[in-house]
């Protein structure tokens, strides 16, 4: 057996074209696109209101992505697609030793100097391979599911937008503070605010069944301000007691891509801040918002720098994201108000890795300026293992100015006022302080709020039934819209 899967790493097709009809190059093919030649292949895929997929451009353009990003490239291996965790794929070291060999051999380089990096959960590595002829031969190597550029930066169609993909500008980076109108919020006991949007779904009804205790959250984004104190040391208070937040750092903030030290579970940005509020900011008498699901466990996961999964140590944080809340058996439900307009196959792993631990996912469809949003639900919405969620305006089924939809949207909240055009109220980056915050990166935590209240009320559910019951709580049930899946949730039907 391990004979003939050693035997599978040759060289099995080196026609122009193989049988999934990816284009090859000749080998003597070694002068590589510009960044700009990249970017404009890249760009026609998107006009097509397609995903951009590494899988489906030939070699030249692969070898040439990661000329342009230190030569940097992540193989994932196994003789099937279903080969992604190696705790299911006994022979993953025997595969992964006789593929670094392989490499060594045609780079003519020792495997020390191709080596960066070995996942430890999933089937893939990541290596430094120069010459576009080895790209060539893995493509097309049994016992390869995929070699993807792992450091390059998409620099073309969201050249002016890029820190805002999967967040309008006013959901993306910064440190804004905001006095609320009282139009925009409601008082509750002790004394907080319940911001518009959650009245608007029925949230304050479901809090008389349902409060989100026991359930744990993982939120993967940029972390939470050490500035906040509702988000730490008075995290639970009020009625918010007996329950914990914990923060961990996966994002490196380094250029060179063998560098392994992470800068700490600090939100630098401003964004993961706002998400973890949405879900489960305090319910006390500190006259601030209060979140969703205002009970609830947090795991805090620091993965990125701002919210477009754009180079290595970004891409690789909510990886390592993904395994370790995977691998947490107390987290139930991960959120992600982060993605990409091109596909990554190393997140695809993780995610799906994730999925398999029984993890509930919601993940943002997107949100971009009008001249982008109509790529459709980004990735890693996009998946079948994951809930996409995207944002309407108050009252009316209408995507929010800069939000994505599509078929692949499950669900739907309003976030922008009819009137006034204001986002949702949440707690600032800074203590004391509240700001707005919109996008479908808002309407996926306000939901994966909902699915923590729905599990609380019935712990001993599965994964199925709490999306069962929040499809069957959305105001297009059981017919589900093209563009915004089963809709608005009504949280006080779906905990009853």
């Amino acid at each position: 057996m391990l004979c003939a899967l050693l035997l599978s790493l040759t060289l099995v097709n080196c026609s122009n074209q193989d049988e999934s009809g990816i284009e090859s190059r000749s080998a003597r093919d070694t002068i590589p696109l510009t960044i700009k030649e990249i970017d404009s292949r890249i760009n026609k895929v998107l006009d097509s209101q397609t995903l951009y997929n590494w899988k489906r451009s030939d070699d030249h353009m692969i070898w040439s992505a990661g000329y342009h990003g230190n030569f940097l490239f992540t193989i994932g291996f196994g003789n099937s697609a279903a080969d992604f965790d190696r705790s299911k794929f006994p022979q993953h070291m025997q595969l992964q030793n006789q593929l670094l060999l392989k490499i060594s051999e045609m780079e003519q380089r020792p495997i020390a100097d191709i080596l960066v990096q070995s996942e430890n959960y999933l089937c893939q590595i990541d290596v430094i391979i120069k010459k576009e002829s080895t790209v060539a031969a893995l493509r097309r190597m049994a016992g390869i599911r995929y070699i993807e550029p792992a450091d390059y930066s998409f620099t073309g169609l969201m050249a002016q937008n890029r820190s805002t993909l999967s967040s309008s500008s006013s959901s993306g980076c910064g440190y804004t503070t905001a006095i609320l109108p009282i139009a925009d919020y409601s008082v509750t006991a002790p004394n907080a605010k319940v911001p518009w949007s959650f009245t608007s779904v029925q949230i304050p009804q479901a809090w008389n069944l349902s409060s989100g205790s026991g359930i744990t959250v993982g939120v993967i984004d940029t972390g939470v301000s050490s500035e906040q104190s509702l988000l730490g040391s008075s995290f639970a208070d009020g009625y918010s007691s007996n329950r914990s937040i914990s923060k961990f750092g996966f994002y490196v903030d380094s250029i060179w891509p063998w560098s392994t030290t992470t800068d700490g579970s600090s939100d630098l940005c401003g964004h993961g801040t706002s998400m973890v509020s949405t879900i489960s900011a305090p319910r006390n008498d500190n006259a601030m918002p209060t979140g969703v699901a205002y009970n609830c466990n947090i795991i805090s996961c620091r993965a990125a720098s701002n919210v477009l999964l754009d180079g290595y140590h970004e891409q690789n944080g909510v990886k390592n994201a993904f395994t370790y809340l995977a691998n947490m058996a107390s987290v139930r439900i991960i959120s992600m108000s982060m993605g990409h307009i091109i596909t990554v196959s190393k997140i695809e792993d993780a995610v799906k890795y994730a999925y398999s631990k029984n993890k509930l996912i919601f993940c943002a469809a997107g949100t971009s300026t009008s001249y982008t949003n109509f790529v459709g639900v980004i990735f890693p919405a996009s998946m079948t293992e994951t809930v996409a969620v995207t944002g309407v305006k108050e009252g009316i089924y209408q995507a929010c100015s800069d939000c994505h939809s599509g078929s692949k949207v499950e669900f739907t909240t309003p976030m922008e006022r009819s009137v006034s055009d204001n986002h949702v109220p949440v707690n600032s980056y800074y203590n004391n302080a509240s700001d707005y915050i919109g996008g479908s990166s808002v309407a996926t935590a306000t939901v994966a709020g909902i699915a923590t209240l729905v599990w609380a009320r019935y712990p001993t559910w599965t994964r199925a039934q709490v999306l069962t019951r929040m499809r069957s709580s959305g105001n297009f049930y059981p017919v589900k819209h093209t563009q915004f899946g089963y809709g608005n949730i009504n949280a006080n039907l779906a905990v009853q």
